[in-house]
């Protein structure tokens, strides 16, 4: 196999392209699956899209993991670190990947009936919720898991496009699976939400076998199961040492959604769906900054563990200036052909008045998104992950998850108030963390 040496040379569309892509096909996929739930039951899209909360939050504990893995990883293959150093941390990485699905296995099986009795929700909202979440969440956490960690293995030593290929196919078995449970071809049995469930989780564990091929067939990429009862304890200490501020940020973000969410199912099942539904939307048009924000962490780490501070510094205005013109080009043309888009996923027309109003307040989010997803991003690679978390932490709750109430409940704004504390959050967040860039206090946080 050709093995690249200095990977800070990588071009940064060759890192950005395979995320993007692979990021729009996960979104596509997710997209088709609400398609299909909302052929099946409006409360079924509603059940799913508030469980889906907790499912990402899942996936965000696995983060500070796989977060960890991947920026530890990127600088040390900057730095030309030996492949048993290489391993090691991608060994520690597994070992505590595998405790930590394990505890949240059981969490959820135990876990998730008292969590639904804490919304108002309808009958069948808060069952087809139930069965969702405990055969998704729980039956196949451990391949949720690992598969999450292979992927940002790979990337991390710039191979995004073997791990884009995993994902297509991957969602392919996961729309496959649901038409079978949902449309009762070949004379299936309609098994609805739990078949949709079991579907999204045979998807992760096609996703595992995939990976465990690219990483073997890949020579330069260190990750053995040899010797794994023998990595030395600083290997797990610097991986938590960035993975567990790096991924509170996003832990806190995602815990104030579910906050946020809990305050608009108080609006009724249309203000949820229409959430699920305008948000299915516009995942469409942040997938661009999102690529860039990972694919700038990469590089960035790449530069920085090499001792090229001046290079990360200048380069990061670069995909800033790309990123936000992409979010905004994007989020302005999906407003001039809303409405078939919008008639897509709902004929309800309570429901289409509510997305169509969001995706015009969607600007204000989108522009800002793109700003904190990058700058955010670049820091983390840097190893600058103390700031964005404290930072992050006041502003999701202070700014957005307090701003949200106030305008959606007590001005009564109801789904733009929130729309509008959302766009506060990211917008103010995202200029903040650009000044942290600029200021340069990023550059004494370096691992090596």
């Amino acid at each position: 196999m050709t093995q690249i040496k200095n990977r800070g040379s990588l071009p940064m569309l060759k890192l950005t392209l395979p995320i993007a892509m692979e990021q729009f096909f996960r979104i596509l996929v997710s997209s088709v699956d609400t398609m299909m739930l909302s052929s099946y039951s409006n409360e079924a899209v509603a059940a799913v899209g508030l469980v889906a909360q907790y499912a990402f939050f899942l996936n965000l504990i696995f983060a500070v993991i796989c977060t960890g893995c991947s920026i530890v990883l990127a600088q040390f293959i900057g730095a030309e670190k030996p492949k048993k150093d290489l391993n090691q941390i991608a060994q520690a990485c597994a070992i505590m990947i595998f405790a930590v699905s394990i505890v949240l296995m059981l969490i959820v099986f135990f876990g998730t009936g008292p969590l639904l009795n804490c919304y108002t929700l309808e009958d069948s909202v808060r069952h087809y919720a139930w069965q969702y979440f405990v055969i998704y969440g729980g039956v196949f956490c451990f391949f949720n898991a690992f598969s999450l960690l292979q992927g940002a293995i790979l990337r991390s030593y710039g191979y995004t496009t073997e791990a884009m290929i995993v994902s297509i196919v991957a969602n392919l078995v996961n729309v496959i699976g649901n038409a079978l449970s949902l449309y009762g071809w070949f004379g299936l049995p309609v098994l609805g939400v739990p078949g949709v469930a079991g579907a999204s989780g045979f998807a992760m564990v096609v996703s595992c076998i995939m990976f465990v091929f690219y990483i073997r067939r890949r020579q330069d990429v260190h990750f053995s199961l040899k010797g794994i009862t023998h990595v030395p304890a600083e290997s797990f200490r610097l991986v938590l040492s960035v993975g567990i501020p790096t991924a509170g940020e996003s832990l806190s973000y995602n815990t104030s959604q579910i906050v946020i969410m809990a305050m608009i199912s108080t609006l009724g099942t249309y203000a949820i769906s229409a959430q699920v539904y305008t948000m299915t939307i516009a995942r469409f048009v942040f997938v661009v900054a999102m690529a860039v924000g990972n694919a700038a962490q990469i590089k960035i780490g790449y530069y920085v563990g090499a001792g090229q501070s001046e290079t990360a510094y200048k380069k990061l205005w670069i995909y800033q200036g790309v990123a936000t013109a992409c979010s905004v080009g994007l989020i302005l043309l999906v407003n001039l052909v809303k409405a078939p888009v919008i008639r897509i996923f709902t004929d309800i027309d309570e429901v289409f008045n509510l997305v169509n109003t969001l995706l015009l307040f969607s600007i204000y989010i989108e522009s800002g998104r793109s700003l904190n997803l990058v700058a955010v991003g670049a820091l983390k690679g840097a190893g600058d992950v103390r700031f964005p978390v404290l930072y992050g932490i006041f502003s999701n709750w202070c700014i957005m998850v307090l701003g949200s109430y106030i305008l959606g409940l007590k001005c009564g704004l109801g789904l733009v108030g929130f729309w509008l504390g959302i766009g506060t959050d990211e917008t103010t967040r995202g200029i903040v963390m650009l000044f942290r860039w600029k200021s340069r206090r990023w550059q004494k946080h370096a691992l090596i």
